[in-house]
């Protein structure tokens, strides 16, 4: 076993070769065994693909073998159809690297028109995810921003399907190459992966043997426990305090709801949207946040790893930041829009969370941000307020809820971080104490 409570793949007598060789046949069989349970957990579990509900599958092109499991669970609990739209982060990297900023920004029609077709068919999504971290390091950053920017402009008006959970939508994760090395520089190409793999499967509850899809509706039911109290206390904010600086008291909007783990579509149709989640989050007011966070991990922006960062915030906008590392990729998240300098999420995760105990910095805020408390700089989650999913935008601003064509969480939480909710009547409740939770 090493360092993060893995048994690497490589544990075999090199003085026997047949032997490595007949390891490696059941290491294979075992790895298909736990990603098709893997693929069928995110199918019901994840998105829970309804009968004659069309399934769309964002996935990198290297793991078609993967989204055919995917595909092929999908058609056996009843998928009306299945559509898959590939990409390749290099082949991403020469588009940043050959076309001109222009042509970038030329978001073609189709791509919009094919998402209107899909939301009038009521499809579920589900992301794979798999990006190397700090891959668009070395281009031309006004090029991402362009694109990026024009890119959200464009689909705009079809975001609050999946932000007001019109849908089901799910986010998960699968390993790739350069992914596994930056979070295992130590190991071989193949040793990395099989170490990131084993740790994913770990973080979403699949391994030999077990029911993964009941051990989610037992891990859904916990989170919605923790929702339920802090529902009950009904903070007006919360004042966060870490010892790496973080002085931070974050208004919560009226009438806010926590959420955790599982949500429902307007038709009550149940789905995960990240796995893993180990996360009970929340709405900020917008106009309400006060004090000094310092971020507890690097934040992977659009090809950029930025570390070692900090925000001030008055009245609910960041008016001062830095950063050891990529303070410009900083400084381009910041001003995206007005929105981009105000929280749209506060997220309670306790230090000794499951994720966490790996001991392992994944650079992926899909795991990070279920390792530590985090907040989100951008669009707010309509489903942490009541009424929220039937209010327009100005009424969501009018209620202190944030809009913006931004959601980039960052982690804070720490071992020692405590956390004061405070009440209507300015009284204080420990919720937080040594990194966890004490409600």
């Amino acid at each position: 076993m090493d360092r993060h409570g893995f048994f690497p793949a490589d544990q075999r007598k090199a003085s026997a070769p047949l032997e490595t060789a007949a390891q490696r046949g059941r290491n294979h069989i075992m790895n298909e065994e736990l990603l098709r349970k893997y693929a069928d957990l995110i199918v019901r579990s994840g998105v829970n693909v309804q009968q004659g509900q069309p399934l769309v599958i964002v996935a990198p092109v290297k793991e078609s073998t993967f989204v055919e499991y995917c595909a092929e669970s999908a058609y056996k609990v009843g998928a009306k159809s299945v559509s898959v739209k590939w990409s390749d982060e290099i082949l991403e990297h020469m588009d940043y690297e050959y076309q001109t900023a222009e042509e970038l920004e030329r978001i073609p029609d189709w791509i919009a028109e094919r998402t209107r077709s899909e939301h009038e068919d009521k499809a579920c999504y589900l992301s794979i995810v798999s990006q190397t971290p700090g891959l668009l390091a070395d281009v031309d950053q006004e090029k991402v921003r362009r694109y990026q920017t024009a890119y959200m402009q464009k689909m705009e008006p079809y975001r609050a399907y999946t932000m007001n959970n019109l849908g089901q939508w799910c986010v998960a994760a699968l390993p790739s190459e350069g992914w596994a090395k930056k979070v295992f520089p130590d190991k071989s190409g193949d040793e990395a992966v099989s170490a990131l793999l084993e740790a994913i499967l770990y973080a979403v509850h699949v391994r030999s043997g077990n029911d993964p899809v009941e051990e989610w509706r037992i891990h859904d039911e916990e989170l919605a426990r923790y929702c339920g109290k802090l529902n009950g206390f009904n903070f007006s904010a919360l004042h966060f305090v870490s010892e790496i600086g973080t002085d931070l008291t974050v208004g919560l909007v009226k009438d806010h709801i926590w959420v955790g783990g599982e949500c429902r579509t307007p038709d009550g149709v149940r789905f995960n949207p990240n796995m893993p989640t180990e996360e009970c989050f929340c709405m900020p007011d917008r106009n309400n946040v006060n004090g000094r966070v310092y971020a507890s991990k690097p934040l992977d922006y659009k090809g950029k790893l930025i570390e070692d960062f900090w925000f001030e915030f008055k009245d609910g906008a960041v008016v001062s930041y830095g950063a050891g590392k990529e303070q410009e990729a900083l400084k381009t998240l910041l001003e995206t829009d007005e929105g981009s300098k105000h929280l749209g999420e506060v997220a309670l995760i306790s230090y000794d969370s499951p994720i966490s105990k790996l001991g392992i910095l994944f650079y992926n805020t899909l795991f990070d941000e279920n390792a530590s408390c985090h907040l989100a700089l951008g669009r707010c989650y309509p489903e942490n307020i009541k009424g929220g999913e039937e209010m327009t935008r100005e009424e969501l601003l009018a209620a202190g809820g944030n809009y913006s064509m931004n959601h980039v969480d960052f982690m804070f939480g720490t071992r020692g971080m405590s956390v004061a909710g405070i009440q209507e009547d300015g009284t204080a409740v420990t919720v937080f104490e040594n990194g966890n939770f004490v409600i």
